[in-house]
């Protein structure tokens, strides 16, 4: 496959600023996991950053930081996450990946609804599971988003009694 032109283009102009891109992408989803973890409602926040995550050190090894993926699982299932991800002002609500736009979704409804429960469980994606792509926006835009859509999910949390 050959690329016209203009996409050449595109893609070399991308390619000029993707460091620049991707050390923003690193340095907001750090603040956003750390932002997120230990928030009420909040059973985990899964990032490589993290020295408590399961890939940390595979991650700390092949990688010059951890990347612009924050997976938040809430404790109240998928009514709390349902709850995050209505109230989330600055990330759009997309199945895609690092797009310089933060984004979230709900991979059990989403990107992983066609597998088996069994499957699911077995993988860690859970009802209350949150996928989040974060972007290039202001740092603390992101952070006071996520916080007051945590609280959100808190509130549902306490509701149904999970938390």
């Amino acid at each position: 496959a050959t690329m016209d032109p203009h996409v050449a283009f595109l893609l070399l102009r991308g390619m000029k600023t993707l460091h620049v891109r991707m050390a923003a992408h690193c340095a907001n989803a750090r603040e956003v996991a750390t932002a997120l973890t230990g928030r009420p409602g909040v059973r985990n926040v899964y990032y490589p950053g993290f020295e408590g995550h399961a890939g940390h050190a595979v991650a700390a090894r092949q990688m010059d930081d951890f990347g612009g993926m924050v997976s938040v699982e809430f404790a109240g299932g998928r009514p709390a996450a349902a709850a995050f991800l209505e109230s989330l002002k600055l990330f759009d609500h997309a199945v895609s990946l690092g797009d310089v736009a933060s984004l979230a979704c709900h991979p059990a409804s989403t990107t992983h609804q066609l597998l088996p429960k069994e499957m699911l469980d077995a993988e860690g994606v859970t009802e209350g599971l949150v996928r989040l792509s974060v972007g290039i926006e202001d740092a603390g835009d992101l952070v006071a988003d996520v916080l007051q859509a945590a609280e959100a999910a808190a509130r549902v949390t306490q509701a149904v009694g999970a938390g």
